[in-house]
C-alpha cells in the first residue's frame, strides 16, 4: 500500500477521482498541520504545499507533486537537497497564455490600446499617417514623440525568451499572422515548423536587435532574475514593444519605466511585475503606450482540469515506477 498525504486539504470530489487511481492506495487529506505532521513520518508521496517542518519529519518521502508551475516560491534549501523527485504543473497554460500574448501584439499594431484611451473621451480621430506616411502622437508619461502608424502584421517581427510550452505556442501562433519568429532559449533547439535552430542565450542581444515585439516567456530563476534592465531595453529597437507574461522578477522595474519614459521602447504589454500588485501611485498606470493586466494571462475555465490530470498522470507513473510527466529540477527553480 502506497501513502499520498494531501496538505491542505482539497475537496471530496477530487479525493475521490485520486482514490480510482488505484486500490493500493492510501490517502490522508489533511485538514490541519498537526495532522500533516503527524501522517507525513510514513507518507511515500505528498501534493500541496511541502514546508521545511514537514520535510523534518518525513521519513519515507520519495515523491512531491506542487500544486503550482513555477517554484521559485516553492523550493527551499532542505527540499533541494532531499533525494525525493519533485514535479510541478507545467504545461497547463501554454494555449492561453499565448492567446494573451497575441492579444497584445494585436492591440498595439493596430493601435487599439490608443483607440479605447480616445473613447473614454468620445473622441473620434484615426490615429497613423496617410498612404504610408508616419503619424507621431505624444502620450502621458513620455518626453518625446513617437511613431503610432498602424502596423502590418506579417511585416513585423517577433522574438521570444524562452522556448518551452509556452514560448513554443507564442512562436507558433506569431508564425500563423506571417509573422518573422526568433526564440532563444538554453534547452529547447528547435520549434517544430516554425523554428529550425532556436538560439542559445548568448545571443539575446542579436534576438532583442530584430524584434519588433519582444516576449519574455521564461520561468524565474536565478539566471532569469533582472535579465533585463537599461541595457536590454537600449539593444531593443525604439520601435519595439516588450511583453512580459513569464515573471515580474525578470524586468527591472524602474529600468522599464525609465525606458518607456524615455522612448527607448516603443510600448509594453504587462501581466507580471517585480511589485504586485502594482502600486497605484505608480506612473505605468498613466502611460498609453502601456496595457496592464492583474497576472492573469493564465486564466481559463479549462486549467483545472488540467491541474488535476497532471496531478493524476504523475500519480500513475509513481505507482508504475515510470517517468514522470513534469519532473522538475529542484536547482534550476523548472
Amino acid at each position: 500500500m502506497t501513502k499520498l498525504l494531501i496538505y491542505p486539504e482539497i475537496d471530496s470530489e477530487r479525493i475521490s477521482k485520486i482514490q480510482k487511481i488505484s486500490d493500493e492506495l492510501s490517502i490522508c487529506n489533511a485538514k490541519e498541520i498537526s495532522e500533516a505532521l503527524q501522517e507525513i513520518k510514513t507518507a511515500e508521496a505528498f501534493f500541496g504545499k511541502i514546508t521545511p517542518q514537514l520535510l523534518a519529519v518525513a521519513e519515507n518521502l520519495k515523491w512531491v507533486q506542487t500544486p503550482t508551475a513555477s517554484l521559485e516560491h516553492y523550493v527551499f534549501p532542505e527540499l533541494v537537497e532531499h533525494p525525493c523527485q519533485l514535479t510541478n504543473m507545467r504545461g497547463l497554460f501554454y494555449d492561453v497564455i499565448a492567446d494573451h500574448v497575441l492579444g497584445f501584439v494585436i492591440c498595439f499594431a493596430r493601435n487599439l490600446h490608443l483607440y479605447i484611451w480616445q473613447q473614454t473621451e468620445s473622441h473620434w480621430q484615426p490615429i497613423g499617417g496617410q498612404a504610408g506616411k508616419p503619424n507621431f502622437v505624444t502620450g502621458p508619461g513620455q518626453e518625446s514623440e513617437v511613431d503610432r502608424s498602424h502596423l502590418h502584421l506579417s511585416d513585423c517581427s517577433l522574438g521570444v525568451i524562452g522556448a518551452g510550452s509556452i514560448g513554443s505556442e507564442i512562436c507558433k501562433r506569431a508564425a500563423a499572422f506571417g509573422m518573422t519568429v526568433y526564440a532563444v532559449d538554453p534547452y529547447t533547439k528547435e520549434v517544430p515548423g516554425v523554428i529550425d535552430e532556436v538560439w542559445e542565450v548568448n545571443r539575446l542581444e542579436d534576438l532583442l536587435a530584430v524584434s519588433d515585439f519582444v516576449v519574455i516567456a521564461a520561468p524565474h530563476t536565478p539566471q532569469t532574475e533582472k535579465m533585463f534592465r537599461t541595457k536590454q531595453f537600449q539593444q531593443m529597437k525604439s520601435t519595439g514593444y516588450l511583453i512580459n507574461i513569464g515573471r515580474g522578477a525578470i524586468v527591472d522595474l524602474q529600468d522599464l519605466t525609465s525606458a518607456l519614459q524615455n522612448s527607448e521602447i516603443a510600448g509594453a504589454g504587462l501581466d507580471v511585475f517585480e511589485i504586485e500588485p502594482l502600486p497605484k501611485e505608480h506612473p505605468l498606470w498613466s502611460m498609453e503606450n502601456v496595457m496592464i493586466t492583474p497576472h492573469i494571462a493564465a486564466a481559463s475555465t479549462r486549467v483545472p482540469e488540467r491541474h488535476l490530470e497532471t496531478m493524476l498522470e504523475n500519480l500513475r507513473c509513481f505507482l508504475a515506477g515510470k517517468p514522470f510527466v513534469t519532473p522538475a529540477d529542484k536547482r534550476q527553480w523548472f
